[in-house]
């Protein structure tokens, strides 16, 4: 690759020695401007996939006649996106994030079209399957990019832009997607994105090729068997613990302790060493996200049901209390972009961290009749805040901790911890519910009461984002 460490470095260190001119560029300078927009341009066109296939996913069911494989729709997206991922960072790390990317671009759209054309709904979640290994290579590979195309002091940047990519997909994506089923049929949404993916890519090529071309490394093109192994057992595990949660009955106890079977060991293998006991700088770092993302969105989950079954309202008015957290996100995600803020970015996670246990928190007393309903639109603007420092500062801890070469499996397992984070809370959010009381106020209070709680814990284990000086 063109920007291997020593080039990085060179850029990184170029201002302190010919004075402030190299400072002042920016992401959209004339080196990265090409590339930029070109990979906010995906982040895009995934973030309004992932909202406009949301609302068209139940016409498309009925359509049809699979509303008994719905689930699977979004389990078969979410277990080949966690296979793609470890792929991909093996893929990256051997020759670089020009062919995960490609290639990861390729099969969403193919996913997208296959879908689109389905017949019946078995060859609808095979495609939304398809979209998963599209979805897990490209992450990956952007996060390498990102790591590998600009300097230490730029990333930041791209991570506020990443983050910003997603705010106008989630307040227009359901519309435009509600608009679309209706007039034109269910089919366009998954059709009409595939056309759009030209744009980026016609962008990012020429940058990436010149990124790719400086790969000299000689290294075998084999990827390591034993962790494509873990990886599909990762996936299968998590396969069988969402299938678990769907069932209503004790049959239900032997695919999740299948499951957790392979899950386990599949983690410990994929995962840094000392990830589960936080231990000091990148483990830390990648408990952290699984931490944030999974407390965020297992509360966030449960907070339209909330507003519904014990506030009455609408379920539009319900959605649309949570779009005040995109919005803050990226704004959260702007401020950790700011020159100073590489100096803090220990502060900025705990803060971020605390902001959520907050917002959690907050959410929770919309259960008290005296507090209006709408206060949970004011607590998710800071929970999103609270995200959008967070996120963003762990990729850019991560970036900062991780060898060239291992790039590509550390930003895997960054992506892994996320994705096990939203099942393992999500799916444990839905066991309290049961237990607890299943609509009832006291289910919906233990997991805010829960998920703050851990959201806490991730506040104080932050402090372990830097390694021990020796």
């Amino acid at each position: 690759m063109t920007l291997t460490l020593a080039s990085v470095t060179t850029h990184t260190t170029h201002p302190a020695a010919t004075g402030a001119e190299p400072a002042q560029e920016t992401v959209l300078s004339g080196p990265y401007r090409a590339l930029t927009f070109g990979i906010v341009s995906t982040v895009l066109l995934v973030a309004f996939e992932a909202t406009a296939v949301n609302t068209a996913m139940p016409v498309a069911a009925r359509a049809l006649h699979g509303l008994g494989l719905y689930a699977f729709a979004f389990s078969g997206f979410f277990t080949a996106s966690l296979l793609a991922m470890v792929v991909s960072g093996e893929w990256c790390d051997k020759r670089g994030p020009l062919g995960p990317l490609s290639a990861g671009i390729a099969a969403f759209g193919a996913g997208l079209l296959v879908a689109g054309t389905a017949q019946d709904m078995g060859v609808f979640v095979a495609g939304r399957a398809v979209q998963g290994l599209g979805g897990g290579l490209v992450i990956v590979a952007l996060y390498v990019v990102v790591g590998r195309a600009y300097p230490e002091r730029l990333r930041p940047s791209v991570f506020a832009a990443f983050s910003a990519a997603w705010v106008l997909p989630s307040i227009v994506g359901p519309v435009v997607s509600g608009t679309v089923t209706q007039h034109l049929g269910w089919r366009w949404v998954f059709l009409s994105i595939p056309v759009l993916v030209l744009l980026p890519v016609s962008l990012m090529l020429p940058q990436l090729r010149r990124l790719q071309a400086g790969d000299d490394s000689g290294r075998s093109w084999a990827l390591n068997r034993g962790r494509l192994l873990f990886a599909l057992a990762l996936a299968v595990g998590a396969g069988l613990l969402q299938y678990a949660g769907q069932l209503l009955d004790g049959y239900a106890l032997i695919p999740a302790a299948a499951g957790l079977l392979l899950l386990v060991p599949a983690v410990r293998r994929l995962l840094p060493h000392g990830t589960f006991r936080a231990a000091r700088g990148l483990p830390t770092v990648i408990l952290l996200r699984g931490l944030a993302a999974g407390t965020f969105f297992a509360a966030e989950s449960f907070i339209p049901l909330m507003l519904v079954t014990q506030r009455g309202l609408s379920p539009t008015l319900a959605g649309l209390s949570l779009t005040s957290g995109g919005l803050s996100w990226a704004l959260g995600s702007w401020v950790q972009g700011r020159s100073w803020a590489d100096r803090h970015r220990g502060l900025l996670i705990r803060t971020g961290f605390l902001m959520s246990a907050a917002a959690i928190a907050g959410a929770g007393l919309a259960l008290v009749p005296a507090v209006p309903p709408y206060a949970v639109a004011f607590a998710w603007a800071v929970g999103g805040m609270g995200m959008g420092l967070t996120i963003a500062s762990v990729g850019v801890l991560m970036l900062g901790l991780s060898d060239p070469d291992d790039t590509g499996e550390n930003s895997a397992s960054l992506q892994v911890s996320d994705a096990l984070g939203n099942v393992l809370l999500v799916g444990f959010a839905g066991v309290l519910f049961s237990v607890v009381g299943t609509g009832t106020k006291g289910g919906f209070a233990a997991i805010f009461a829960v998920m703050a709680t851990i959201a806490l814990v991730g506040a104080v284990v932050s402090g372990r984002t830097a390694k021990r000086h020796s």
